[in-house]
């Protein structure tokens, strides 16, 4: 008997739900009800993405920048990106830039011409971000 008085219950909140809203109605008989339906997606921006510059096909031949940040960690990873990138790359040129500043845009004003020439002499640059 208490198995079912749960189901019991739950059946009369059911026609009380039903018996007051009979008088409800969403078919647009003119009770003023409205509903508003909204779209998941966010607005579409019309100018499609792209890339800062296009992307290198290869890497073979060509100069990449290891740009490192303050962090301790920052040196040793920049140079195991380099040294695999050798391995794998034989004619590949690195170039590094090694931030001093704890914040990238305090590095870049605090030398802008160093890192002007740096950027402007690389083909792409990898960042190394060692938190």
């Amino acid at each position: 008997m208490r198995r079912f008085i749960p189901i019991l219950a739950m059946a009369a909140l059911t026609v009380m739900a039903v018996l007051s809203c009979s008088g409800c109605s969403s078919s647009g008989d003119g009770s003023g009800t409205q509903y508003e339906v909204l779209s998941p997606w966010a607005d579409i921006d019309p100018i499609p993405l792209r890339g800062i510059n296009p992307r290198l096909d290869t890497l073979a031949g060509k100069k990449i920048g290891l740009f490192a940040n303050f962090k301790r960690a920052a040196m040793p990873i920049a140079r195991e990106i380099e040294k695999r990138l050798k391995e794998r790359f034989p004619d590949i040129e690195t170039n590094l830039y090694h931030s001093t500043a704890p914040n990238v845009d305090e590095s870049v004003e605090q030398d802008a011409e160093k890192f002007e020439a740096w950027a402007k002499e690389v083909d792409a640059a990898i960042a190394v971000v060692a938190d």
